[in-house]
């Protein structure tokens, strides 16, 4: 049996091509996000290992936020066996753009360069301040996006926010610390990074010599964090490593996504190749074959075929893998791309293990259906054409999935509330529940499905359309297991484009309700440093038609640090519970999330300790909605805030056009407001909107791409089906250019066929897509709004169609060139 099942290979390899080109996209998928990971983690451990190896003994604040003080490194300093160690400082210190305002969403971080052998400072270009305070290092991506060179001058803003000059000597990578990835970092001589931060305390104490860790630890007490250089590589690694894990398991979701409509491809096929073998199935029962043996045949033509493929899947997984890197070389990438790319024996055993048991589990049904043969079969000319009928199981089966998808999914959409964890899980439960359903239901929707989709192509192309619209209805069961494979693409295309459109539509709405507002002054870290004289200057201006202001501070409200603040102008408040009418003197509202943190309800009172009026209480009189509310987690109204805390600087200042007034001329005004103040920035709506849908937008496009694999595949499906189907139909084919069909109609016929399977599949996706997209949303988001791209919808449908007759191409060419005498005689 064993050479048997050799020699079927060979003589159906062919067949078999198009399979193994699903398993091999596939596995090259999974396999190439694990080349990518462990590529990038081994960068980001090569560079962590290379910064650790100068450190013996490193101290860390205990929590996050803290400092070291002075004292420590003082003590440390003195321990036997230390020959330098140096307290390391951070701390935010904005860098001006050559526009003379503050850039990016958050303050440049500021940092100590150090000297000598703890120095941990990569310097690509250029050199390191040195001992010269009028010296800086600038990050190589902030100096690139903001236009500087080495030699010019920088403006850093001080903890004050007084600018102070610079001249520009080094460029810096900031390596694996994704925080100065995202910030930005600029360098100076400890003493001016001590200066311009404003911080008395050290991030991290560095030491260096021959003293070991349980004497550091000792010396410094247990209210600090002691770890070894190893220790401290592997804590940089982790923590670096967090979004390439993040990013890994994104990727092979979509990868199971791949392999299980790869999975649906391979039992397609086995199974039209047992229904076409029949007869020699027959004949090996005949001679002597066990159905044990007949069953473990095709196994063994199945793994043979999983095995091999999944080892061509591994080369094709490395070459996605290296053209990603080289893709995120180019974008500058704040990853570490330039380790060396490995499949590393981890991945090999992953990847074949993968391919070769979704190959073997998908010929299971197929192989005990050749065990079924009866022997009697060898006898039969050809072999008879599988009938389908419903059965009253199927219906059963089907409507309990279809019940309980739908009832699970309308639970997590209609009944949880929105916006929690769990109401998502319900819906996606609900859809794969919903998703079984349409599976079982598949073989019965095939033929009222292709009447429908083939009512056009039935007039529009004569005898071959008709014929077209009668062989995808002819086998219901292959037909579609045929179309879910592609019918899985769409779907998932479909509901990411609806919530991709919805959150658009939905935060749109939203923005509008909340901040009906045009522009947005305020720094990058929302802290009150707006002056009080800007939303003046604004509001005598005759473009504008309001202007409204927000004040914080950060004070103790029973027991616990919180900003408190206070607005003034047409802001709209969230109330979720309580009332603001008549809001004054000795009252407060609270966002949800703080009221439910410090146990508190509408009508209960908080303690408050001000600067001016000492500890003060407050009846709380409404709770915020703190997912919609811009206002501060605890506000007071504006003259009980000023009596407790003074005059304070605006937070934030939100200012409306005039209606008839241009956008530009208003932009202007408000410019000129803000232009002597460096660290106010201006936004507007149209840019936050712009930034929003275009980050929606790329989200878009990523998945688009990555979904576009596992519709590759069901293609590929269609194609192996036809050409299959195309084989199998031999003699008919030949009997129909007997009877006066040319070439090109029965080409025609063929591409028909196929167009009429892809629209199935994308109809029924967009269907699934629309529905749980919706689901999803209402799940997601409170007072979502709906929004369906139907122009996105249409495309997916017309692509569909028109992919589906691409892979017909082939099979088409392949039925139109058989001879007709040959076909009649050996068919």
């Amino acid at each position: 049996m064993l050479r048997t099942a050799l020699a079927g290979l060979r003589a159906h390899r062919l067949r078999l091509l198009l399979t193994s080109l699903a398993i091999m996209l596939g596995v090259g998928f999974i396999a190439g996000t694990f080349v990518l990971n462990d590529t990038v983690q081994a960068g980001f451990a090569q560079r962590v290992t290379a910064d650790a190896a100068k450190v013996d003994v490193a101290v860390l604040p205990a929590r996050t936020g803290a400092t070291v003080p002075h004292r420590v490194l003082e003590r440390v300093r003195a321990l036997p066996g230390v020959t330098e160690a140096q307290g390391l400082i951070r701390g935010g210190a904005p860098v001006l753009g050559k526009d003379g305002k503050t850039f990016g969403n958050a303050p440049t971080t500021a940092l100590s360069v150090v000297r000598g052998p703890l120095d941990r400072t990569h310097v690509v270009s250029g050199t390191g301040p040195g001992t010269d305070d009028q010296a800086a290092v600038l990050d190589e991506n902030t100096a690139r996006a903001q236009g500087f060179r080495l030699g010019d001058t920088i403006t850093v803003l001080d903890a004050g926010r007084s600018a102070h000059r610079f001249r520009l000597v080094g460029l810096i990578d900031t390596g694996v610390d994704q925080m100065l990835a995202y910030t930005g970092a600029v360098g100076f001589t400890h003493a001016t990074a001590q200066r311009m931060t404003g911080v008395k305390g050290y991030a991290e104490i560095d030491v260096a010599g021959t003293v070991s860790k349980q004497a550091v630890a000792a010396a410094v007490g247990g209210a600090y964090a002691v770890r070894t250089g190893d220790e401290l590589a592997d804590d940089l690694a982790r923590a670096a490593g967090i979004e390439t894990r993040m990013l890994t398991l994104g990727l092979l979701m979509f990868g199971v996504v791949a392999m299980a409509v790869a999975a649906l491809v391979i039992y397609n096929t086995f199974n039209i190749l047992v229904a076409q073998r029949t007869r020699e199935m027959a004949l090996l029962r005949c001679i002597g074959a066990t159905r044990g043996q007949v069953f473990g045949s095709i196994l063994l033509e199945s793994a043979v075929v999983g095995l091999l493929a999944s080892a061509l899947g591994l080369f094709i997984g490395y070459g996605l893998a290296a053209l990603t890197l080289s893709v995120l070389t180019a974008l500058d990438a704040p990853l570490p791309t330039d380790a060396a790319i490995a499949l590393t024996p981890a991945t090999i055993g992953t990847g074949l293990a993968v391919g070769l048991v979704v190959t073997v589990c998908a010929a299971l049904l197929p192989a005990r259906a050749a065990t079924r043969v009866p022997p009697v079969s060898a006898l039969r000319s050809r072999a008879e054409e599988q009938t389908f009928r419903t059965g009253l199981a199927r219906g059963a089966f089907a409507a309990l999935f279809l019940a309980a998808g739908l009832g699970t999914t309308a639970v997590g959409a209609f009944v949880l509330e929105p916006g929690r964890e769990v109401s998502l899980l319900v819906v996606v439960a609900g859809g794969a529940l919903t998703f079984l359903a349409v599976l079982i239901l598949g073989p019965v929707l095939v033929r009222p499905l292709s009447a429908l989709v083939g009512w056009a192509p039935r007039r529009l192309f004569g005898v071959p359309g008709r014929l077209a619209v009668d062989n995808s209805g002819r086998n219901p069961r292959r037909a579609a297991t045929t179309t879910v494979a592609l019918t899985i693409g769409v779907t998932l295309m479909t509901l990411i484009s609806v919530v991709t459109a919805s959150t658009r539509t939905t935060m749109t709405v939203k923005l509008d309700e909340q901040f009906p507002i045009d522009f947005l002054l305020a720094d990058q870290e929302r802290a009150s440093v707006v002056p009080r004289s800007v939303a003046e200057e604004l509001r005598g201006r005759p473009e504008l038609a309001s202007v409204a202001q927000i004040r914080q501070v950060e004070a103790p409200v029973m027991g616990e640090r919180l900003t408190v603040g206070t607005y003034s102008g047409p802001v709209r408040p969230y109330v979720a519970a309580g009332s603001m009418a008549g809001f004054g003197p000795g009252q407060a509202a609270l966002d949800e999330i703080t009221a439910e943190r410090l146990g508190v309800r509408v009508g209960d009172a908080v303690s408050l300790r001000t600067g001016r009026a000492g500890t003060v209480s407050l009846k709380v009189v409404a709770l915020l909605d703190g997912n919609q509310s811009g206002l501060p987690p605890v506000t007071l109204a504006e003259r009980p805030f000023e009596s407790y805390f003074g005059s304070v600087p605006d937070a934030r200042v939100m200012v409306t056009i005039k209606d008839g007034v241009p956008e530009e001329r208003a932009r202007a005004v408000v410019d000129a407001a803000a232009a002597p103040y460096p660290a106010v920035q201006v936004s507007s709506s149209t840019e936050v909107r712009g930034q929003f849908d275009e980050t929606l937008d790329m989200m878009l496009m990523i998945i688009s791409g990555l979904l576009g694999l596992a519709i590759l595949i069901s293609l590929l499906g269609i194609a192996n089906t036809l050409s299959l189907s195309v084989h199998e139909r031999t003699r008919e084919s030949a009997l129909l250019r007997a009877l006066g069909l040319t070439r090109a109609q029965l080409r025609r016929m063929v591409s028909v066929e196929a167009l009429i399977l892809g629209l199935i599949g994308a109809l029924v996706g967009v269907v699934l897509g629309v529905v749980f997209g919706w689901a999803a949303m209402r799940a997601m988001l409170e007072g979502s709004v709906l929004s369906v791209p139907v122009p996105q919808i249409v495309l997916f449908v017309v692509l569909s169609g028109l992919a589906g007759v691409l892979a017909a191409v082939l099979p088409a060419r392949r039925a139109a060139r058989a001879s007709i005498v040959g076909s009649l005689a050996t068919g």
